[in-house]
């Protein structure tokens, strides 16, 4: 019974009798107004509910176990050849050298310009480095006196006004292919000179059955032959004449380039044996007298000569057309072949250009600490690499999947300010060395970011949106490196995958119990003001009417 009493007494919704309650027409439209504004706070606190987010960032131990990394790269050498461009990838796992797989490179001219050939997979083709067919060794060949001319630059200079055609080995006595290369270029000289000398008693016969009379004497007989020559060949040892070959530009041995009335028109660039380089003259002659309105072509007599040397029975149109067979089922390539055993063997060389290299693709590395890095080096050149400029633009340089930007923007993923920039900080950076012996290294401290809550249990969020979306934030620093006069220079990117991942995810202000109670807050905040206001209103208008 006194509990009865007591649970009365606390009764908090006590209820009126009806006969006591009066509508009136003012609280009808009191109780509608009330209630538009109850629905009208209700959405807007259900709207805020579900877009109230903020960014809510966790740091952990990195939980990806991804064996590799994947590097995109796309780098400008300002001033290296593609043919000696290389690219190695080192860390404690191994060492990498010239990396081809996934990059290519495009010749770039002296403009920045892109060449016209297609950019592909670089691997250096195989090319003959000396000719088999000479059997004699350099020390025999010059029993009866040298025949390729050893210029130092008072000689370079007399030699480029006197020879129409000037075909130059420019070599380093300590350089194996230069060795290699020295009877066949001796050879070659030797062909030159001979052809000169059946062209000097052509002209001497005919002189004399037009009633010429007398005979040379051994110094005209000795200009005759420098006029008469086809292509003087002579070479110059970089290791005495520095100066010479630098104000060349030599940077890899041997170089062999031709210079036509004094100026350097191309570098060969084909297989290093005799008839080769005489087929590639020849063509070159034809071109250059052709445009003249000449058509007495002497490196020709040189090209029987040599043939006949070497007891080569096969002519040279034969060996330009190439099998029969291949003509007729692949008439494309076979023109393709002939204008590259002809033509392609060279690469035109201008005073002013300084020719660079476009390097693109991606590298896959090992996710420890290493680098990767570009210097010099050819397969077959014996490059002076210490002088070379690695000089760099970098154009794109990321990690992992190259297209995480247009994914995090499609999936509306929450970041922080300048969250993109530093995936690739390093875009559009030029560095320039201004001297020898120099060159930029740049530090990469790799950042593994994941947008999934890292405290979740691999069973919840197996169905997430966000499952397979990484990026790498990275942190960058480049310094100018100095190198000792031995050590080739590279621009080297040394990487470091930290331990600790970022995890970046949306949060909600509001848990749902603050949803229910604000929703509470709203219907009984509204029912009691407007309440308020109503009596407010009736005792108002009751005082009036007494």
């Amino acid at each position: 019974m006194r509990f009865r009493q007591l649970a009365s007494s606390l009764d908090m919704y006590r209820k009126v009798p009806v006969d006591l309650l009066e509508g009136t027409k003012r609280g009808s439209f009191i109780s509608l107004g009330a209630l538009f504004l109850m629905i009208s706070l209700f959405l807007l606190e259900t709207i805020s509910f579900f877009t109230s987010s903020f960014l809510q960032t966790d740091v952990s131990l990195d939980l990806n176990r991804d064996p590799k990394l994947r590097v995109n790269i796309n780098i400008t050498m300002m001033d290296m050849r593609c043919d000696y461009a290389t690219v190695d990838v080192v860390s404690p796992l191994g060492t990498s050298l010239n990396v081809t797989t996934h990059l290519s490179k495009y010749a770039l001219d002296a403009e920045g310009v892109r060449q016209r050939y297609k950019g592909r997979n670089f691997e250096q083709h195989d090319i003959i480095l000396s000719d088999s067919l000479v059997q004699n060794s350099i020390e025999e060949l010059h029993e009866n006196g040298e025949d390729a001319v050893s210029l130092d630059a008072e000689s370079f200079e007399r030699a480029k006004k006197e020879a129409t055609y000037l075909f130059i080995d420019f070599y380093a006595s300590w350089c194996s292919h230069c060795k290699d290369l020295a009877p066949t270029w001796e050879v070659l000289a030797e062909t030159m000179t001979e052809a000169a000398m059946e062209l000097v008693d052509e002209a001497f016969h005919e002189s004399n059955e037009e009633g010429g009379h007398g005979d040379y004497s051994k110094e005209e007989y000795d200009e005759a032959l420098k006029v008469k020559l086809p292509v003087m060949v002579a070479k110059v040892d970089c290791v005495v004449h520095k100066d010479l070959c630098f104000q060349n530009q030599i940077w890899a041995y041997p170089t062999l380039r031709l210079f036509i009335n004094g100026q350097p028109v191309a570098d060969y660039r084909g297989d290093r044996t005799v008839l080769e380089m005489v087929h590639w003259l020849a063509h070159v002659e034809e071109q250059h007298k052709t445009q003249l309105g000449e058509e007495q072509f002497n490196v020709l007599l040189a090209d029987e000569i040599a043939r006949e040397h070497l007891q080569i029975t096969e002519t040279r149109e034969d060996m330009l057309k190439g099998p029969a067979r291949e003509n007729m089922q692949h008439p494309e390539w076979a023109e393709r072949m002939r204008r590259h055993r002809v033509r392609q063997n060279a690469m035109d060389w201008k005073d002013e250009e300084h020719p660079g290299c476009q390097i693109s693709g991606f590298l896959l590395v090992d996710r420890v600490p290493g680098n990767f890095h570009i210097q010099a080096r050819s397969l077959h050149h014996d490059i002076d690499a210490k002088l070379t400029n690695v000089s760099h633009e970098v154009h794109h340089l990321s990690f992992g999947d190259p297209g995480v930007k247009r994914t995090i923007e499609r999936l509306k993923f929450v970041t922080p300010k300048g969250f993109e920039e530093t995936l690739s900080p390093l875009d559009g950076n030029v560095y320039v060395n201004h001297n020898h012996h120099e060159a930029f290294h740049h530090y990469l401290k790799v950042v593994t970011t994941d947008f999934q809550d890292p405290f979740l249990k691999k069973s919840r969020s197996r169905f997430s949106r966000q499952d397979g979306v990484r990026a790498y934030q990275v942190l960058s620093s480049s310094q100018l490196s100095f190198y000792r006069s031995d050590i080739v220079p590279e621009a080297k990117f040394s990487y470091d995958p930290s331990p600790i991942a970022v995890y970046h995810r949306r949060s909600y202000r509001k848990r749902w119990y603050d949803y229910i109670a604000s929703l509470m807050a709203i219907i009984g905040g509204t029912f009691t003001v407007i309440g308020m206001i109503e009596n407010t209103i009736q005792a108002t208008i009751s005082k009036k009417k007494r």
